[in-house]
């Protein structure tokens, strides 16, 4: 009785929290609730770090040169096409980069920028590959806390994000996302292409600083929020999670700079190479993605 009594409240609960959910995208792939999302999230941890290198312990690693550089520059094109419709549904078309707020109406523009939100939401399914090609290659030192844990918060947040508050300041660091992305797997995918290739790729060293001014200005932009006396954002709860988001990984790419670039250099060659092997991050002191720390993937 009193089980049934829980679920009962738990449901009504669920209920009046979804109405005020946006109705635009209630009908939208994976919008419905945020139950199917959890299943591929849970599914896609257990498999990251049980299931999958359990599988290939005895097996030998797959070679996927073409499959990771058809993979990386589709990403690339999706994260130009997104930066593109970031950009002519607000953010360079009337946002003030202020006090923006979230667009409810059914007008073009308005629904293109929910569009475009939720095929943000969609590509961090699609990046979840990153470690399933960790897997079958059997990289599992790449495979590290923060990677997992930023791969299934960033979709299972975002859904929020779609189903709630799809516009408006809440969605900046979602292109500047993008714009890194365009950098990051682009290296990506030169990298793949073979050592061939790696003249090309003098400009890796400048990618953690890319990294940092991203966070940088993430965090700058949202928390700008806190210092207006009037702006009526409609859920300032994604404000919160946003400038907490930012913050933590600033702090984190700061620290992952001290001991790599400062730290590391008044070392001997040999214990700069340890140093390198960062707590947050095995992949010998390599630099970070957007979705969270590096993994060198070219390796």
């Amino acid at each position: 009785m009193e089980f049934r009594d829980l679920t009962a409240r738990a449901g009504l609960w669920y209920d009046n929290f979804m109405k005020n959910a946006d109705p635009r995208t209630e009908d939208w792939f994976l919008m419905s609730s945020p139950l199917p999302q959890t299943i591929i999230i849970v599914a896609y941890i257990y498999f990251v770090t049980r299931l999958g290198p359990r599988l290939m312990e005895n097996r030998r690693a797959f070679h996927l040169k073409e499959i990771l550089i058809f993979y990386n520059f589709s990403v690339v094109a999706l994260s130009l096409y997104m930066c593109y419709e970031y950009v002519m549904s607000g953010w360079g078309t009337g946002y003030t980069f202020h006090c923006d707020l979230v667009d409810y109406s059914d007008s073009p523009q308005a629904l293109r920028m929910a569009g475009t939100c939720w095929l943000y939401y969609f590509s961090k399914f699609i990046e979840m590959l990153d470690t399933i090609f960790f897997v079958l290659r059997k990289k599992n030192s790449q495979i590290t806390f923060l990677h997992v844990y930023h791969h299934s918060i960033m979709p299972f947040t975002w859904w929020f994000g779609v189903r709630f508050a799809p516009g408006g300041q809440g969605t900046f660091h979602a292109l500047l996302n993008c714009v890194v992305h365009v950098i990051m797997y682009s290296y990506y995918g030169l990298s793949a292409l073979g050592p061939a290739y790696q003249k090309y790729l003098w400009w890796k060293k400048y990618l953690t600083t890319i990294q940092l001014i991203q966070f940088v200005i993430v965090t700058t932009h949202i928390w700008q929020y806190f210092f207006m006396k009037d702006c009526p954002y409609q859920f300032p709860i994604f404000i919160y999670i946003i400038g907490l988001y930012g913050l933590v990984f600033l702090l984190l790419f700061l620290n992952f700079w001290y001991h790599a670039y400062t730290k590391g250099k008044r070392l001997p060659k040999v214990l700069q190479a340890k140093t390198w092997a960062h707590p947050y991050n095995k992949t010998n002191g390599e630099i970070t993605n957007g979705n969270g720390f590096h993994c060198d993937k070219d390796k």
